[in-house]
């Protein structure tokens, strides 16, 4: 059979519609993952349909509300910005799904199978690797395509945390957007997990103590160490732009329950920074490649009320990378490289 390669970008995903009607399936889908909530189903399901799901979607609606454009979601729309230009930069067929929601992964597959596509470079849009983001896409895509299309061959790109192409092309954003700004610190927000996850994804199940040594401790186990990875973008975009340590720091958001998240918490970072006299912080969320609810509406809304009320002046949400020409050039040059086989993971 002859090869005729193709490219499946992936993203979170998002409700239909800012309503609890909508939201309450789409979180369903998204908390029932058992990479999201890795606790035994039936627990899960008693903790998410029997608790979460009869209180969180009013909320989630009311925060999506807040964020929400004219087009729709806008992770959504600037995934599919991101993917019609990324089309224009590539002679392969391109097509866009979401882990969760409507926008599914198997109809993503199917329409590249139409296009008579039956190679494909798998692109998790997650710079950093977490069993509940890159790790559930990719094992989800491998499943659609076993149940679905058997033939097809699939190549998952690796997290890109530390290639050195895209440190460049993040700090040359991030240089661009805070310059003139006069800001006294530069805060690197990364989503939180749940310290279990870092141990669960530890293949040597014995060198990640998440004690602040391990990180900076050369391992097999950094391949797929989320709070390692977090870590090192900070510092690589540090470096980049030539910033001092103490200007620069990173932090957790978004934890959900009573169990230990990765510290520290953004939320409690706001107040420390404020009251340690940082008058103007500048914040970038580099977990994130596309703006979304957890940058649009947790950091440049509540964390913008949160620093101010601890006594903060100025607060500043930088963007995502969201659909730059730069960032669009950058993955266009992933693509040819896998095309002629000479792909390089860092």
């Amino acid at each position: 059979m002859e090869t005729k390669k193709g490219v499946l970008v992936v993203n979170l995903g998002s409700p239909e519609r800012p309503t609890a009607r909508d939201v309450k399936p789409y979180l369903a889908e998204f908390l029932m993952d058992e990479r999201v909530i890795d606790l035994p189903k039936p627990l899960r399901s008693f903790l998410v349909k029997g608790i979460i799901l009869n209180v969180r979607p009013r909320k989630s609606a009311a925060a999506y509300s807040r964020i929400w454009w004219e087009e729709g979601a806008p992770l959504i729309v600037i995934s599919e910005q991101f993917t019609e230009k990324l089309r224009a930069r590539t002679d392969l067929p391109v097509a866009l799904g979401m882990r969760y929601g409507t926008m599914t992964i198997k109809n993503a597959l199917q329409e590249l199978h139409d296009q008579g596509v039956n190679d494909v470079l798998l692109l998790p849009m997650y710079p950093q690797y977490a069993m509940s983001s890159y790790e559930t896409v990719v094992v989800k895509v491998f499943e659609d395509r076993d149940a679905h299309f058997p033939h097809m061959k699939l190549h998952a790109f690796d997290s890109f945390y530390r290639r050195p192409d895209y440190i460049e092309v993040l700090a040359q954003d991030i240089k661009k957007k805070i310059e003139g700004l006069g800001h006294d610190h530069l805060l690197f927000s990364f989503h939180g997990i749940p310290e279990r996850h870092i141990r669960k994804s530890d293949p040597t199940k014995f060198h990640c103590k998440i004690d602040g040594s391990c990180c900076a401790t050369h391992s097999v186990a950094h391949h797929t160490c989320y709070r390692h990875q977090c870590v090192t973008t900070t510092e690589l975009v540090r470096q980049a732009l030539d910033l001092p340590k103490d200007k620069v720091s990173y932090s957790f958001q978004s934890r959900l329950g009573a169990d230990a998240w990765l510290k520290p918490y953004t939320d409690k970072e706001f107040e420390r920074l404020a009251k340690a006299g940082v008058n103007h912080l500048a914040v970038v969320t580099p977990a994130f490649v596309a703006d979304c609810l957890e940058t649009l509406e947790e950091i440049a809304m509540e964390g913008k009320e949160q620093f101010e009320e601890a006594g903060g002046k100025h607060f500043t949400h930088i963007s995502c990378l969201n659909d730059s020409d730069a960032f669009v050039g950058l993955v266009a040059d992933w693509i040819s490289d896998w095309q002629t086989k000479t792909v390089k993971h860092a």
